[in-house]
């Protein structure tokens, strides 16, 4: 008699992801509450005809998935409150900032995103560099410095990567991802009447006219340039501020901050290494007569 088929690895993975999201009482409950808070939101944009925004609600619950998936497949254990973070984070980019409109409604919103995303992207390349310090299969130490360095450059790489998603998605999707600031005074070399590298300045503008027909909006729109470059900086501020505290928490070996302490991930145990337990649980029903 031949041997029964082996688990498939997708049934060993939703089995063990199952585990993990029950893992933390406090983010379960969380992921639980958005997921409906998604679930009615789709239902709405159905009933509306907006099917793209449908879509965007079933990425939404995909990404709602990655940390749980990103504990699973790396092995590490992230704190509840990072976990927290993270979702709420997805849900408010998403359902808040894109259905909702927030990006539109509330002129911060964008900017408080950017830089949270600057100060959990700095935690994430923090947390990869402390992992390998306390690996024993690393055989040198980088400095508290060369951490915070790592962090910080990390962090403004993810956020580099971005802006480059927003102006792809800009120039091949016909989006308005990188959106348009109204400005009263331009500076540009092309205006100048020889040729010369000198800017000409234009102070006081109120109105811009295209094709004859003035838009409206009270002054100069700047396609896009401010609004990355507000997001970058805003993403910097946030990754300082992270690697500012991880120095001293890798400095002081991990006394004085519980703000990173809060953050980083750590590696898992035995008991906590679920896609192994599934595994394990698998192998032991084929085994069963």
């Amino acid at each position: 008699m031949s041997p029964p088929p082996k688990t498939s690895f997708l049934r060993r993975l939703a089995a063990a992801l199952k585990m993990e999201l029950r893992e933390h009482k406090s983010s379960f409950f969380v992921y639980i509450l958005l997921r409906a808070l998604v679930v009615v939101t789709a239902i709405m944009q159905i009933g509306n005809g907006n099917y793209e925004n449908v879509f965007l609600c079933i990425l939404t619950l995909l990404l709602l998935l990655v940390p749980s998936l990103l504990q699973l497949t790396l092995r590490i254990e992230l704190p509840s409150v990072l976990e927290i973070i993270l979702l709420v984070f997805i849900f408010a980019a998403e359902i808040l900032g894109e259905i909702q409109e927030f990006y539109m409604l509330i002129p911060f919103w964008d900017t408080l995103l950017h830089t949270l995303n600057g100060f959990l992207a700095a935690a994430i390349g923090f947390s990869l560099v402390d992992l390998l310090n306390k690996s024993r299969k690393i055989t040198f130490q980088l400095s508290p410095l060369f951490t915070a360095i790592v962090a910080l450059s990390f962090s403004m790489t993810i956020g580099v990567i971005w802006e480059f998603f927003e102006f792809a998605m800009d120039q091949f999707f016909g989006m308005d991802m990188q959106k348009d600031t109204v400005v009263h005074i331009i500076r540009s070399v092309t205006l100048h009447p020889e040729g010369h590298n000198v800017p000409v300045v234009i102070e006081g503008i109120t109105e811009t006219v295209v094709q004859g027909q003035d838009l409206g909006v009270g002054g100069y729109l700047d396609i896009g340039l401010i609004d990355t470059m507000a997001d970058l900086l805003v993403n910097f501020i946030g990754a300082v501020v992270f690697s500012f505290f991880g120095y001293f928490y890798v400095k002081h070996r991990g006394r004085g901050s519980r703000i990173v302490a809060g953050l980083l991930p750590r590696r898992k145990e035995a008991d906590q290494d679920f896609l192994r337990i599934a595994e394990e649980q698998a192998e032991e029903g084929q085994g069963e007569p």
